[in-house]
């Protein structure tokens, strides 16, 4: 039996904190960390089609969604403090183990949260995220540029990484069947980017992403050693990152399931029941 999904809040450090939520309370649980500039939103698709068998669980980052959104001078938007209310946000829900899947930001994150408590996750879902260096490609080197010096860069990045043409791309990248993507799914947020304080927020998190770059090493050598359950899933039209990464992560775990999908870098936007089925098989291990 297909579950509702449900709407709610939580408090957490101080901060309401929006997710949705599927499926029974006592089904293994599956922690969606979403990307940019996207939500908790963007994994209706798997709670609509998984709530039967999983207990599922879709945060709102500080910033994001229908979360709140404090100015960005009295919150400080880095994936270190983000990670922190994400792993607050679990304790508050009484989530002590849980499978993660992580898309695009949801990578930093939930390699964040499982560094801290490896003894809380009990496999990974890595979809179009990156962990390694080579996986950003030469399309990041405006934000390096940034990086280096934020002053001079930072008004023409939030023009291009900002603008509506390139939240269009992130769904679409270089599928040529553009017809079966909802143009609402970009229209939509890029209002959400328009609102008053995102410029903000975004910049600053595009500014610290750096410490993700400097991090992937020992996220690496973790995988390494501790050879995690792994499923990698790669939008075929991807084109955020570069499509090296997959293999990549085949490298530091040689067992990971590595699948490529018809899509994009949101590849639910186009290949839902494909990656619900790749989902629930690795969860269940039944391929």
């Amino acid at each position: 039996m297909k579950y509702p999904v449900s709407y709610r809040t939580v408090q957490v450090d101080g901060l309401s904190i929006f997710y949705r939520e599927a499926g029974p309370n006592d089904a293994p649980a599956l922690l969606l960390l979403h990307g940019i500039p996207s939500s908790s939103r963007m994994f209706e698709p798997l709670l609509q089609r998984l709530s039967d068998r999983y207990h599922l669980i879709a945060p709102d980052y500080p910033g994001f969604g229908h979360s709140d959104w404090p100015d960005h001078t009295q919150f400080a938007y880095t994936f270190d403090h983000i990670t922190t209310v994400m792993e607050h946000f679990t304790e508050a829900l009484g989530l002590t183990q849980y499978s993660l899947y992580m898309q695009d930001y949801g990578g930093p994150v939930g390699f964040r949260m499982v560094l801290a408590h490896p003894e809380r996750v009990q496999a990974l879902i890595v979809q179009d995220a990156v962990a390694h260096d080579s996986g950003l490609g030469e399309n990041w080197n405006p934000r390096r540029a940034f990086w280096a010096d934020r002053a001079r860069y930072e008004e023409t990045l939030r023009s291009n990484l900002l603008s509506l043409a390139t939240t269009r791309t992130r769904h679409v990248g270089n599928d040529p069947q553009v017809e079966r993507y909802d143009p609402d799914l970009w229209i939509d947020e890029f209002r959400f980017l328009s609102q008053q304080g995102q410029a903000d927020i975004q910049s600053d998190l595009f500014y610290d992403y750096q410490s993700n770059v400097a991090s992937y090493p020992k996220w690496q050598e973790w995988m390494r050693k501790t050879q995690p359950r792994l499923l990698v899933i790669w939008g075929t039209y991807e084109l955020s990152f570069d499509d090296s990464e997959p293999e990549a992560f085949r490298r530091d775990v040689p067992n990971a399931e590595v699948h490529i999908v018809d899509g994009g870098h949101f590849a639910l936007d186009t290949a839902a029941d494909e990656i619900a089925d790749l989902v629930d098989g690795f969860l269940t291990g039944s391929r």
